[in-house]
């Protein structure tokens, strides 16, 4: 079985559960989309696998219904449907780290992303991707920046090619609010946000972008992403070698004070 089809099959077992669990409450759609905050519609969507509901809804859902922690058991493999099959297993980890380190070209990185231009990064993918997961997906990412304000809180760092700040991805407007969004997360007590000029006549990392994650406790892990071949190292020697290159990419770059600078500039350019 593929993994789209395992992530398929959960979110029918879900529903399944979903249905079965309103009808013996004597609930109709309409009655459970009140109590939970969702429309019927919506929750039709949930109960037929065609919207994968999150976090709070199934624990909402499982309380109104007095599943008794039924759906609860399924939140676990439904949040990880909620992402491509490539990077699951990164969001889990991704979800616990201590620290985490992104080196990004091409885009913005998903965690600063905004909803307007994450969307239009979303649209562009070719083949196209159906306006159903776009926003499955899009919602998904969005959920990913709940890190930022975690408690206690990972130190997070990035370092971003200039060309991804200076494309106008989806237009100016959503370049402006993507600037912002860069500036305002940029400034958080445990975020560094650096830039590698494009001027810069070295560069450590020209193979591509990777992300480096370390656990609670203590577990490093690497996660490099390519086309249809995106995957986690765990063993040492290949988590080391990115973490002595993203240490020199960080010297190559911008400083932070100097990046949230050129990031400021651009934004009184666009």
């Amino acid at each position: 079985m593929s993994d789209e089809e395992q992530a398929s099959g959960v979110l029918h077992i879900f529903g399944r559960q979903l249905k079965r669990l309103r009808m013996a409450a004597g609930m109709t759609r309409a009655q459970l989309g009140a109590r939970t905050g969702y429309s019927e519609s919506t929750i039709a969507a949930f109960e037929q696998a065609r919207r994968i509901p999150s976090g709070e809804f199934i624990a909402r859902a499982d309380e109104v219904l007095g599943a008794h922690g039924l759906l609860l058991e399924l939140i676990e493999e439904v949040e990880r449907a909620q992402y491509p099959p490539f990077f699951q297993d990164a969001a889990k980890f991704e979800k616990g780290a201590v620290a985490l380190h992104f080196f990004a070209v091409q885009t913005v990185p998903g965690l600063l992303q905004t909803e307007d231009y994450a969307r239009s990064v979303f649209a562009m993918r070719r083949p196209p991707l159906d306006e159903e997961t776009i926003e499955q997906r899009l919602a998904a990412r969005l959920a990913r920046q709940a890190i930022f304000t975690r408690k206690p809180m990972p130190m997070i760092s990035f370092v971003m090619e200039e060309a991804t700040l200076r494309k106008q991805l989806g237009g100016s407007s959503v370049m402006r609010g993507q600037l912002e969004q860069v500036l305002l997360i940029g400034e958080r007590p445990n975020v560094e946000v650096q830039v590698m000029p494009d001027a810069r006549t070295e560069h450590a990392a020209l193979s591509g972008r990777f992300t480096l994650i370390e656990s609670e406790k203590g577990r490093r892990i690497a996660y490099v992403e390519a086309f249809r071949s995106s995957r986690l190292f765990t063993d040492r020697a290949t988590v080391r070698e990115l973490e002595e290159r993203y240490g020199v990419l960080r010297a190559q770059a911008l400083t932070p004070r100097e990046s949230l600078a050129l990031v400021e500039k651009l934004l009184g350019e666009t």
